[in-house]
This record gives structure tokens, C-alpha cells and sequence, in this order.
């Protein structure tokens, strides 16, 4: 695919493509999605962070404010990080589509998932997000991310937890917090038990690379 950006004249130029890349997301009509959105929702945390984490697309909370993983999803990842002694100040978030999915159920707009075409629009911007970052490992949360990064026949439930390569970098799909809210009981204790299994195996390879910095 080619680049979305000029080719660099040497030095660091990552928070410039990240800047261009967020312009380019707040005006892009690739999609029927830009009809409905009251913002895009780019990214947000560390873009010199070695890890990334990919969620699925923006919610009602997200599209309000222009920031990714708010209200109560965005607080449960909020929570999950701190299990690990991080906050999102620390990696880099984003999520496969910009631009907030949405159906209208009885008067009021609802949350759906993004549809293939969506993701597709909006795949570029995601890659330039990658290459710019240069992230060493990236989490997908949900099944979309993981899908559209690992491999399109990616199944949450079976193949979560797994570590697989995808062009040099140390990519992993856990449960998406909005998944582990759903779920009620046993299912609920399950699911919070796995995804602090994932998130534990992360911070592991995230510690390794920054004491690869530091070294």
C-alpha cells in the first residue's frame, strides 16, 4: 500500500504525520459514516509508546467528546491498565474505524458494529497510524481489530490470547471492555479472568521493550 505521507527528509517526523494524519481523518468522506459523526476520533496517549492498542471504532461518548475509550468501557480500560501499573498516557489508543456506527433503534441512534466496507475506508488511516508509531506490540480489543489486523477469519473466543507476527510486530487480541461489561455470572468472571491473563502476558513484552531502550 502506499504511504499516505511524503517521503521524510531524515529526523523525526512522527508527531507531523500523526498531525496530518489526524487532519486528514477529521475531513475524510470515504464513508456514509462522515454523515452522521459529530467528531472523528483519532487517537489518543503516547505516540513514542511500544505498545499500541487497537479497539473496534468510537461509541455516543466518544463521538460527543473526540476522544477514544470513554464513559464506561473506556473507565474498565482505564481499570484493566492499572492492574498493570499503566495508564493510557503510556501506550498509544486508537481504533480501526474514526467515525462512530451507529443505527437508529426507536428514536435514537444506537451502537453497531462497523461494517466491512467501513473498515475498509478507514484502513489506511489505521496503517498510517502504525507506521508512523512503529509500535513493537500492538492489542487488539475485540474482535473487528483483530480481524482487520490479524487475520479476517480471527476468532475472539478461540484464538484470543495467542501471540502472532504481523510485519515484525508482537500482535495479541484480548476481549474488548464492552464485551466484558455484557457479560453477567460466571461468563463475567471468566472473561475477566482471561482478559487479565492477556493483559499480564502484554506488560511483559512492554516491559521488555523498554528495558531494551533503556539498555
Amino acid at each position: 500500500m502506499e504511504s499516505l505521507f511524503d517521503s521524510a527528509e531524515g529526523g523525526e517526523d512522527r508527531e507531523r504525520r500523526l498531525e496530518e494524519l489526524a487532519r486528514q481523518v477529521s475531513v475524510c468522506t470515504k464513508c456514509d459514516l462522515a454523515k452522521s459523526r459529530t467528531n472523528t476520533v483519532f487517537a489518543t496517549g503516547d505516540p513514542y509508546s511500544p505498545l499500541m492498542l487497537v479497539g473496534e471504532g468510537p461509541g455516543e461518548n466518544e463521538d460527543a467528546t473526540g476522544l477514544p475509550f470513554v464513559g464506561r468501557a473506556g473507565k474498565l480500560l482505564d481499570d484493566i491498565l492499572a492492574a498493570v501499573d499503566l495508564t493510557r498516557q503510556q501506550i498509544y489508543l486508537t481504533n480501526v474505524v474514526k467515525c462512530r456506527a451507529a443505527v437508529e433503534e426507536g428514536g435514537r441512534l444506537k451502537n453497531r458494529q462497523p461494517k466491512t466496507t467501513e473498515i475498509r475506508a478507514c484502513n489506511p488511516y489505521l496503517q498510517g497510524q502504525i507506521e508512523a508509531v512503529k509500535p513493537e506490540i500492538i492489542l487488539c480489543l475485540g474482535g473487528p481489530a483483530a480481524k482487520t489486523i490479524i487475520d479476517k477469519d480471527f476468532r475472539i473466543t478461540k484464538d484470543r490470547g495467542t501471540w502472532y507476527e504481523r510485519d515484525g510486530i508482537k500482535t495479541m487480541a484480548t476481549f474488548h471492555p464492552a464485551y466484558v461489561l455484557r457479560q453477567r455470572g460466571d461468563d463475567l468472571n471468566n472473561a475477566k479472568r482471561l482478559v487479565w491473563k492477556d493483559i499480564q502476558n502484554v506488560y511483559a513484552e512492554y516491559r521488555k521493550a523498554m528495558e531494551a531502550r533503556e539498555s
